[in-house]
């Protein structure tokens, strides 16, 4: 039996771990920026949240989900989503009674057992965020905005027309139904053209026909009634002010009346960024509105506003992949996974004080490797040269008598010799060496 992993589930190596950390990083200053506060919520949710919030009749509760009995006969589900869980928190703490807005991210793991293929597996990474609070336009293009800096913080000025921003109002309970009445009776004129799943969808949520990648379905879809032309004369305005604002704020948009997400909670606002050279994965963040979501779940009535960027998907329109090259030089970041300095010990009775050498350089600060075996240095020094070293320390039995080492930098094909007057003058000289 050849042990594998769990197809659509993905290694990091560690060259994948340093450039998923540097987005991180990078999400995490933006979030912090702005008044974010990170949380965590668990992987493991009860089935009825998921039911309850995404929709019984939606693709990802019927189909998605990886969800279990447990031996308390519980039924439980690894979470698809973040925002339900978040509004699950929100709630079971009683958070709604803080000062307004409320501003959440987390970043972790979803699960959903779709069929895998580039930027889309079943176990995969987002970075969620979540306000909660009275919403206006204003705030709205503020969280669209704050989506688009995080996306585009890593890369140089001249290179940020990578993401485009596709925008979509999906009104409010007041002429939502009207217009899901006029595509219905569209969807059902049309039953004959759409895929089987599609047929299946027309009854249960014919909203989202008009997310399919089936191309006889986009066909039918082309000539289907827009949402834009149903819209009440409140959601009109919103809808208006809220590209007023993205304006203002020098954000490019295009409107796609025709954008859904596959959510049943949201209303008025959803977006979409999508990045060049993905192919039909291309959706790297999408997020929207939510007002009543709280409020069902069985809380107080509160809106909300979010969204989640996903975090492979991110990593492979930066920095490219097998099939393509990215924008950014990943062997820039990988440089941090070799060691500043490889120390090389010659003879036994140095290799019990380079364990203590070892420890007070790492104290210090440096990333150190060695080898605590009696090798010859040329056997040390080869291995040095493969892990990435980027300077060399050599100290013999000789040497550490007459109190001087072999400081060697790599990357110049340089050395010098440093005197010491004992192991922490050594340290201290080294560290200055390394640092510079």
């Amino acid at each position: 039996m050849k042990l594998q992993a769990v197809r659509g589930f993905k290694d990091w190596l560690p060259e994948d771990f340093v450039k998923y950390e540097y987005l991180i990083e990078k999400a995490r200053l933006w979030c912090k920026l702005f008044n974010f506060k990170e949380i965590k919520i668990p992987i493991l949710e009860k089935t009825e949240l998921f039911v309850r919030s995404i929709g019984e009749v939606t693709d990802i509760v019927q189909k998605e989900t990886y969800s279990f009995e447990d031996r308390n006969k519980d039924w439980l589900t690894l979470r698809p989503e973040a925002t339900a869980g978040i509004c699950r928190m929100v709630i079971e703490h009683g958070l709604y009674v803080r000062p307004k807005p409320l501003k959440f991210f987390t970043i972790g793991p979803m699960f959903r057992h779709e069929r895998p293929q580039k930027g889309r597996l079943r176990e995969f990474y987002q970075i969620d965020l979540e306000v909660f609070s009275d919403l206006n336009p204003y705030l709205e293009a503020e969280v669209i905005f704050l989506a688009l800096k995080i996306l585009k913080s890593p890369l140089p000025k001249e290179s940020d027309q990578l993401y485009t921003l596709e925008l979509n109002t999906l009104g409010c309970p007041e002429c939502r139904p009207k217009y899901r009445e006029a595509l219905l009776s569209f969807l059902r004129e049309h039953k004959d053209e759409v895929c089987e799943t599609c047929k299946e969808r027309i009854e249960r949520n014919p909203l989202r026909v008009l997310d399919c990648k089936n191309e006889g379905c986009k066909k039918v879809v082309s000539g289907s009634p827009l949402i834009t032309d149903f819209l009440c004369e409140d959601c009109k305005t919103h809808f208006q002010e809220l590209k007023e604002a993205l304006e203002s704020l020098d954000i490019e948009f295009s409107l796609n009346p025709r954008l859904v997400r596959g959510l049943d909670y949201y209303v008025r606002t959803i977006f979409e960024i999508k990045a060049k050279g993905l192919g039909a994965q291309d959706t790297v963040c999408a997020g929207g509105r939510y007002d009543y979501l709280v409020k069902e779940l069985g809380g107080p009535e509160l809106p909300a506003i979010g969204f989640a960027i996903g975090l492979e998907r991110w990593a492979i329109s930066l920095f490219g992949d097998e099939e393509n090259k990215g924008l950014l030089d990943p062997n820039t970041l990988t440089e941090k996974l070799c060691p500043d300095l490889y120390l090389v010990f010659l003879g036994k009775p140095l290799i019990k004080q380079g364990v203590i050498l070892s420890q007070k350089l790492r104290e210090k600060g440096l990333r150190c490797e060695t080898t605590y075996e009696e090798k010859s240095l040329k056997a040390q020094l080869k291995n040095a040269d493969k892990l990435g070293a980027n300077f060399v320390l050599i100290l013999g039995e000789k040497e550490w008598a007459e109190k001087r080492a072999v400081f060697r930098d790599l990357k110049k094909s340089a050395q010098k010799e440093i005197g010491f007057d004992g192991l922490d003058d050594l340290v201290a000289k080294v560290v200055k060496e390394v640092k510079g």
